[in-house]
C-alpha cells in the first residue's frame, strides 16, 4: 500500500485551514480606543439570568467599572429559584444605573435566552445593544471600545466577538480552544467583510453589539426564537435583512467560563451543535476536513515508518502546519499549550460530539439546558424583515 496519495491528501487539507487562519488574523483584530473627536453612542448591556446567583454579582462588577462610555444595565430574572434577582436587586438600589426586570412566561417554541433577550431589547432605551452572558466579566474599557468600534464602522449592524475563555477541567481545556480553530481556519473573513452573504457571517452568542434600529428592524432573537444557536443565527438573520455584520478579537475585552465540570462541557457543545458544524448537511463534510487535515497527518507520521519511510517528510510538513494554528493561538489567544500539543484528540472529541447530538436529534432525543428541555430541531420563526 502506497502512502503518498493519504500524506498528499493530509497535506492539502491541512494547508488549507492554516493558510486561512494566518491569512483572517489580518480581519480578526482587537478593537482600540478611538480618538477624542469621535462622538460614541451610549449603550445598553442587556443580560438574561437564569439561576446565576454565583456569577451575577461579578458580571455586574465588572460592567458597572467600565468607563469612557454612558450606558445602563438591565438584567432579566428569567424565572430563577436561587439568589439571582435578589442580588441584582440590591446592585439597583445603590447604582441607578442597574435595573432588575422579570421575564415573562416563556410561550410555546421559544428557546430561553432567546425570549430574554428579545424582552430585553424591547425595554433597552439607547441606541447601541450589548447582548452578554451572565458569566461574562468585562473588561474597564470594554464598553468604550466596542461603542468606539461601532463609531468608525457605521456600516456595521452587529458586531460579536470570542471572549478569553477561562479553563479549569481538562474537557474544557482540551474542546473550548478549538473555538478559535475553527472559526479563523474555515471562515473566509474577507468575504465577510467584502459581502453580505449569510453563508460567510459568524459570531459568538456570549457577546454581541447591535445598532438597536437594525436590531429592531430585522426582528432580533424573535425571528430566530426555537433555536440555541444565536452566534450563528443572529449575524445570519442581519445578513439576509440585507445588514453588515463583523468580527473583532475581544480576547482583552471579556473573559468567559462557560462550563465548570467535564459533563457541562459536553452536554454544552453538544446542545446546540446540529445547527452548527454539527448539521446534517455540514457535517460529514466537516468531519473529512477536519479528520483529514488534523488527524491524518499525525497518523501518517506515525505509521510511515512501517510502511514507506519516504513519505515522511511530507507527512511532518503536513503535521506541522495541522499545528501551526494552535500553536499561534497559544500566543495570540492566551490559550494553554497543553491544549494545542493535544490537538489531535481534542479534534476527535470535538467531532464525537457533534456527531452524539445528530444521532439524539435522529432519534428524537430533546436537548436540556438550564433545566429546560427543548426539540431536537430548531424552526425559524418567519421570514426576516427587509431592509427598505
Amino acid at each position: 500500500m502506497s502512502l503518498e496519495p493519504v500524506a498528499l491528501v493530509a497535506l492539502v487539507l491541512a494547508a488549507i485551514p492554516a493558510a486561512l487562519f494566518l491569512l483572517n488574523l489580518l480581519f480578526y483584530r482587537r478593537t482600540e480606543r478611538v480618538a477624542s473627536p469621535i462622538r460614541t453612542e451610549a449603550l445598553s448591556v442587556l443580560i438574561p439570568a437564569r439561576n446565576e446567583e454565583k456569577n451575577i454579582r461579578a458580571t455586574l462588577e465588572a460592567v458597572l467599572a467600565n468607563r469612557g462610555a454612558e450606558f445602563e444595565i438591565i438584567v432579566l430574572d428569567d424565572h430563577s429559584t436561587d439568589q439571582t434577582a435578589a442580588i441584582v436587586e440590591a446592585f439597583a438600589r445603590r447604582d441607578p444605573r442597574v435595573r432588575l426586570e422579570s421575564a415573562p412566561p416563556l410561550p410555546p417554541g421559544w428557546c430561553g435566552k432567546q425570549h430574554a433577550c428579545s424582552v430585553l431589547a424591547r425595554l433597552a432605551r439607547n441606541p447601541l445593544l450589548v447582548f452578554i452572558d451572565a458569566d461574562v466579566r468585562l473588561a474597564p474599557d470594554a464598553l468604550s471600545r466596542m461603542a468606539g468600534f461601532m463609531a468608525v464602522r457605521r456600516d456595521v449592524a452587529l458586531a460579536s466577538g470570542v471572549p478569553h475563555q477561562a479553563l479549569g477541567t481538562f474537557s474544557e481545556r482540551l474542546l473550548l480552544p478549538l473555538i478559535h480553530f475553527v472559526l479563523l481556519g474555515y471562515l473566509p473573513m474577507a468575504f465577510m467583510r467584502w459581502t453580505k452573504m449569510a453563508g460567510f457571517s459568524a459570531g459568538c452568542g456570549q457577546l454581541f453589539i447591535a445598532r438597536a434600529e437594525a436590531y429592531r428592524a430585522t426582528g432580533g432573537h424573535a425571528m430566530i426564537r426555537a433555536t440555541l444557536h444565536d452566534g450563528v443565527k443572529l449575524p445570519r438573520l442581519f445578513r439576509r435583512a440585507g445588514y453588515r455584520t463583523d468580527l473583532f478579537d475581544a480576547t482583552d475585552l471579556a473573559t468567559c467560563r462557560m462550563y465548570h465540570t467535564n459533563g457541562e462541557t459536553w452536554r454544552g457543545l453538544g446542545k446546540n451543535a446540529t445547527e452548527g458544524l454539527g448539521a446534517p448537511g455540514t457535517i460529514l463534510p466537516m468531519t473529512i476536513l477536519l479528520l483529514g487535515g488534523q488527524v491524518l497527518p499525525l497518523l501518517v507520521v506515525m505509521t510511515a515508518p512501517f510502511w514507506n519511510a519516504n513519505v515522511l517528510p511530507l507527512a511532518a510538513v503536513a503535521t506541522a502546519l495541522a499545528y501551526l494554528p494552535r500553536l499561534v493561538a497559544v500566543w495570540r489567544f492566551r490559550q494553554p499549550l497543553g491544549s494545542a500539543l493535544l490537538h489531535p484528540l481534542g479534534v476527535m472529541a470535538l467531532l464525537a460530539i457533534q456527531w452524539a447530538a445528530l444521532l439524539r436529534q435522529w432519534r428524537g432525543k430533546p436537548s436540556e439546558w438550564k433545566g429546560r428541555q427543548y426539540g431536537a430541531s430548531s424552526v425559524p420563526a418567519t421570514k426576516p424583515a427587509e431592509v427598505a
